[in-house]
């Protein structure tokens, strides 16, 4: 360790290295081995899937619990190719995958005709998603699910976004209530799941769209005791909570005062919730506070993915105080009451507090998030391939959290500056799309009207299981 460590801060739990993780850390980052794709006496739609499953899958690691990221999905891929399996299932993951494979690694190698292969198989994969989509039978198979999950990768990989809305929520949703309680019964299932929740939840809480899936009764069927799908049913209470002042027909002021002073109140007992969650990790989920070689004080982690749920549950507490500050203005203007204001003035001076401290902590993060620094807050030698050191799937789990820190207006000059200039280094070395286009997000148009690439009709949105 470089240097001492700060005091921990009263709104969540952090630690310095100890001398185990001296020894045990920075499994996360990519050591400068020679990369699939560059292998000769491959075919390019070999080091593409190569790429593609190095980058974009994660293999369960045990220390966190076993969490990973479509850690199935290459033995899916293989049993749909090796089968040869025709049905429209099995063919639409196949092309999705290839199609996602290559549009990732064109953006690592110029190499003509790539792309046009790329859109060509995406074309040929939503063609055969829609004929799944038209048989009930197929359209709740796993492998439907994971094609559509690969194609909203393809859509964020190559930039294909129409401002900031996914075309593929829709999708997501009503699959989900078609595949019902039975997807969170094994680990596939369940591994997307949690993927599409994600996404969704980002739609709606921080794109402020409109949720036509009410997934309380799933959420309630995950794992408390895991970190990060209890946080996923903490921020179903928080999605619970707003829908109701965001469909207010006028103003917030047309709710009325007990309806504020109630809403109110639920947003302090989220937040309380939140604060408690962070109590009750195991240490190998918190921070680590450290200071780099130039004397800057950081936030490092032991697993990467650990990282990644603390920049969730950061911008959950700044999106909780941000309602509950404009709950209580609202009540303000509606009670003449010296008591209710000076409330609401102690309440706006304490959210500060604490979303300038979140804003803070997530600008920490961002050296080790981004393969500058190691976890004891080591200078990271340059890769030789010019590829980033940290792998593609945990930098684009990374980009919404510190969009919705560039958008709050907390961020001050200097971490907007470093948090764009991360997104736009992300866009180029990992070949993310989605990262250059947030980096130079302006702040109009978030939920731009998309068009629809496949049809949801009678068969997937009237069965369901649930």
């Amino acid at each position: 360790m470089n240097g001492k460590a700060n005091p921990c801060s009263s709104s969540s739990r952090k630690q310095q290295p100890s001398n185990h993780d001296v020894s045990s850390g920075g499994k996360d980052l990519q050591v400068a081995t020679l990369p699939a794709y560059q292998i000769s006496d491959s075919t390019w739609e070999e080091r593409a899937i190569c790429y593609f499953f190095d980058q974009f899958t994660i293999v369960e690691c045990n220390a966190v619990g076993g969490m990973g990221h479509l850690g199935f999905l290459p033995s899916l891929y293989a049993d749909c190719r090796d089968q040869n399996l025709g049905n429209p299932a099995s063919l639409s993951l196949r092309l999705a995958v290839d199609a996602t494979a290559l549009m990732a690694l064109s953006n690592r190698v110029n190499v003509p005709g790539v792309v046009t292969q790329a859109r060509y198989r995406f074309g040929l994969a939503l063609r055969r998603l829609q004929e799944a989509l038209d048989l009930p039978a197929e359209a709740a198979k796993d492998e439907t699910f994971a094609t559509l999950v690969i194609l909203s990768l393809f859509e964020d990989i190559s930039g294909d976004r129409h401002g900031l809305t996914s075309a593929h929520t829709v999708g997501f949703e009503a699959l989900t209530r078609l595949r019902g309680e039975s997807q969170l019964g094994h680990a596939a299932g369940l591994d997307m799941f949690k993927y599409a929740y994600v996404r969704m939840q980002i739609e709606f809480l921080l794109l402020k769209g409109k949720p036509s899936l009410d997934s309380d009764r799933l959420v309630e069927r995950l794992d408390s005791a895991d970190p990060l799908q209890s946080l996923m049913i903490i921020a179903s209470k928080v999605r619970q909570l707003i829908s109701e002042p965001t469909s207010a027909s006028d103003s917030l002021q047309s709710a009325g005062i007990t309806k504020l002073a109630s809403w109110i109140d639920s947003c302090r007992r989220l937040d309380s919730e939140l604060f408690q969650w962070t109590q009750t990790l195991s240490d190998i989920w918190l921070p680590l506070e450290t200071r780099t070689h130039t004397g800057e004080d950081v936030l490092t982690y032991r697993e990467m993915i650990a990282a990644v749920i603390w920049a969730h549950y950061r911008v959950l507490r700044i999106f909780i105080h941000s309602v509950m500050a404009d709950l209580f203005r609202a009540l303000v203007s509606l009670l003449d009451s010296p008591g209710i204001q000076h409330e609401a003035s102690q309440h706006e001076a304490d959210g500060l507090r604490i979303s300038l401290e979140m804003v803070s902590d997530s600008c920490r993060s961002v050296p080790f998030c981004f393969g500058e620094i190691d976890m004891l807050g080591n200078p990271m030698p340059p890769s030789e391939q010019g590829m980033s050191r940290v792998r593609a799937f945990y930098l684009y789990t990374m980009l919404w959290p510190l969009w919705y820190i560039l958008s709050c207006g907390l961020a001050t000059p200097e971490q907007t500056q470093m948090i764009r200039g991360v997104m736009a280094r992300t866009g180029s070395e990992a070949g993310i799309k989605l990262a250059t286009m947030l980096a130079t997000y302006d702040g109009r148009d978030a939920m731009s009207s998309m068009p629809q690439l496949y049809s949801l009709e009678r068969p997937v949105r009237e069965v369901s299981v649930i």
